[in-house]
């Protein structure tokens, strides 16, 4: 009697537990076809920043996957990890990681470029993390490709690290800036999600300048104007996209381009940086408008055959001139302007990819 009774709890239960799995199953297929009804037609890029308490996503503390110099711990301000996107003709979803798992469950998604991708990068392995914390993770550091495995689902995230996406060569005259060649491309085949990002390294000079000639073909430059040099090496970039990339199997994004503060005269006070910046740009414009760069990546973008969706944080990201590290990196001494805190406005970025998968 107790061995039938046994049987028959063990059945009730595994009925019951099919059962749940079927409703959440379906409650999440409804939440998805939702949002993206919601989202559908929204430019989601468009829009203001407005102060959200249920943020941020996860806090420093609780992240290992974070490094010093985007952990702004010492920072006695806190307003700035309280704000929110919100575009203006629809709702971003609420980031869900462990939905994120399961939708690419046993898939691979690399981000690819500078420091940049770097913050983007930890910050929605930190999403995730704090949505399954006790899930086992597998996580390598090493230079150019880094990698965290959530080993139950299957799911791993890379960054490969290529500052100009095209290659820079030892030759005999020293380093040389490759601008038609990516042979480190070939790290980057396989890949369910690719997210590119570069530009940031195009602008350094002297001491920080990662090469000592750059290469056009078979002509040798001891430079060149940085926006020809760009625009010539981010076609070479879509040349291999469309060559090498099966976009019926990819999802191709571009990060787009992340903005510094180190000049307050671009928001109308030439004295100031981001330093002791406590909180955005009211409205939706940035006054003096977006960068060259961003024009040349939507004239690439534009002419290439396979689809390339353009993450473009340009200008909600110059509305941040409040989210840099400054003087509290913890990596970086002087004042950092040009990389993001984290938890912070990557973790915006992170929701807008999302968002964007979802469409």
């Amino acid at each position: 009697m107790g061995f039938n009774s046994q049987i028959s709890f063990d059945f009730f239960f595994f009925f019951f537990f099919i059962a749940s799995l079927d409703f959440i199953q379906e409650t999440n297929a409804s939440e998805y076809n939702e949002s993206r009804l919601l989202m559908k037609g929204c430019n989601l890029f468009q829009g203001k920043w407005v102060f959200d308490p249920s943020y941020p996503f996860y806090l420093p503390s609780k992240c290992p996957f974070v490094d010093p110099e985007f952990d702004c711990h010492g920072r006695p301000d806190k307003q700035y990890l309280k704000y929110a996107w919100k575009p203006d003709a629809c709702s971003l979803p609420r980031f869900n990681g462990a939905s994120f798992l399961g939708k690419w469950r046993g898939k691979k998604i690399m981000f690819v470029g500078d420091s940049l991708s770097l913050n983007m990068w930890e910050s929605l392995v930190c999403m995730i993390h704090a949505s399954v914390p006790n899930s086992k993770t597998t996580y390598v550091r090493r230079d150019p490709l880094s990698f965290v495995n959530f080993e139950q689902y299957g799911v791993t995230l890379y960054v490969y690290r290529t500052p100009y996406l095209v290659d820079i060569v030892r030759e005999k005259v020293g380093a040389v800036l490759h601008l038609n060649s990516i042979n480190g491309g070939k790290a980057w085949k396989g890949m369910d999600v690719l997210i590119f990002n570069s530009w940031h390294w195009w602008t350094h000079k002297g001491k920080s300048q990662a090469w000592d000639y750059i290469r056009d073909g078979s002509a040798l430059h001891k430079d060149m104007n940085r926006l020809l040099a760009y625009y010539k090496g981010l076609s070479t970039w879509a040349k291999w996209v469309d060559t090498n990339v099966d976009t019926t199997k990819t999802k191709v994004f571009f990060q787009g381009i992340s903005p510094t503060h180190y000049e307050g005269r671009e928001w109308n006070q030439p004295k100031r940086s981001c330093n002791g910046e406590l909180q955005p740009l009211s409205g939706s414009k940035y006054p003096v408008g977006a960068p060259p760069a961003a024009a040349i990546v939507n004239t690439i973008l534009g002419k290439m055959r396979k689809p390339v969706y353009l993450l473009d944080i340009t200008t909600l990201s110059q509305l941040r001139k409040d989210a840099h590290p400054s003087t509290y990196s913890g990596d970086h001494s002087g004042n950092d302007c040009s990389h993001w805190c984290l938890p912070g406005l990557p973790d915006s970025w992170n929701q807008l990819l999302y968002a964007a998968l979802l469409v």
